[in-house]
């Protein structure tokens, strides 16, 4: 099961009104094809027609999905859908899922919500000629008209850069008619399927990650996941340590290119143990405030949302203790340490300003782990 918490995460001003954009550096092309859902439907059984990780879930009821069917039956037209060309030639399904996955469920007869037999609804709303009936029970033409309809497609192609899918976080933002805006978590596990991709959902079950998330259920917009990207991300080396990163850091456009990075099975690896093995740390040591900052009106108590900054700085910390070997030692020094940093009047403005700026990155990553290191002495 999901859940939605809308107070869940506490991020500075800049990280919430984050937005770059990269148009002027894409050559992007795009045409249009008629496609029968006989063909739609071939193309997804053999997995040439890619749903998007963010859409494992089928959404619509069975009055919503037999008006659909009712719509197609009655010769009405269909809405154009938006399909986008990988680099190893599938299509990767941007907008029109549902109306895919209902024609297909239909000619299948099983109803992808419930797994039940797929039977045209009753309701008044459905022609009185097919209510009820299920693919099997309509007439051989009938069928025939719903698998040669043809649906406009959409297709877009990256030509520049060459490698890499970079362009098409930005199509997806800009074109998806979901009905709802989408968070950055939820286009990133549409666009970039992969390796990482499905990593960030594996570790996101890791039974200490949720208790310090504080539900046992994932969050439905993706913002578990998101903190995991970056942690990966922002304990690079690229951001830690190297002269060559940027004055200010765009964290949406940077976990985007994080995340459309090639990545091996070897490296998946690596970042696994990286992230369980700290979580499980912060976990035993820090429990459910691990991420939470100390409230400002009263600072014996930490305020009931986590806040991504000291996130970065208790999780990257952490691994530093890990890797120095000094996880062993008696850790209870360390939530003194924690508590002592936070109080600090200066720290807390690299935890609520200009946080995206590559020195407050560091500085208040590395001042929390000088002090772990300091308690641990």
């Amino acid at each position: 099961m999901e859940q939605e918490r809308n107070d869940v995460i506490d991020r500075p001003k800049e990280e919430a009104e984050d937005a770059y954009t990269d148009d002027g550096l894409f050559k992007i092309s795009s045409w249009g094809a008629d496609l029968s859902f006989r063909e739609l439907i071939a193309r997804y059984d053999d997995d040439e027609l890619v749903k998007p990780e963010l859409q494992r879930h089928y959404v619509w009821d069975r009055v919503e999905a037999s008006r659909f069917i009712d719509s197609v039956l009655l010769g009405l037209p269909v809405p154009s859908i938006f399909l986008a060309k990988t680099e190893d030639e599938k299509l990767l399904i941007i907008d029109g899922y549902q109306r895919l996955m209902t024609v297909r469920d239909f000619v299948k007869g099983v109803f992808s919500e419930d797994n039940t037999s797929f039977t045209l609804s009753n309701s008044k709303k459905i022609h009185e000629r097919w209510r009820g009936k299920s693919f099997a029970q309509l007439e051989e033409d009938e069928k025939r008209k719903i698998r040669n309809t043809t649906i406009h497609a959409i297709i877009f192609a990256q030509q520049h850069p060459t490698s890499g899918n970079t362009s098409l976080y930005q199509i997806f933002e800009r074109i998806n008619t979901s009905g709802k805006t989408l968070l950055p978590q939820e286009i990133r596990n549409c666009v970039y399927q992969g390796l990482l991709n499905t990593l960030l959902f594996d570790l996101n079950d890791t039974k200490e990650w949720r208790v310090i998330w504080g539900s046992e259920v994932r969050d439905n917009r993706m913002r578990d996941l998101e903190l995991i990207l970056r942690f990966f991300a922002l304990s690079d080396d690229y951001i830690l340590y190297s002269d060559s990163a940027p004055y200010n850091v765009s964290l949406k456009q940077y976990l985007n290119e994080y995340m459309g990075k090639s990545i091996d099975e070897e490296r998946i690896s690596i970042l696994r143990e990286k992230f369980s093995k700290t979580v499980r740390f912060v976990c035993n040591v820090f429990g459910e405030e691990a991420f939470h900052n100390l409230s400002p009106s009263n600072p014996d108590k930490f305020i009931p949302r986590l806040s991504s900054t000291v996130f970065d700085a208790v999780m990257i910390a952490s691994w530093f203790i890990i890797e120095s070997g000094l996880a062993n030692k008696n850790t209870n020094a360390l939530i003194r340490a924690k508590r002592h940093v936070l109080q600090d009047t200066d720290y807390q403005k690299i935890l609520s300003e200009e946080t995206m700026r590559s020195e407050n990155i560091r500085r208040r990553v590395f001042e929390m782990a000088d002090a772990f290191k300091e308690a641990l002495a």
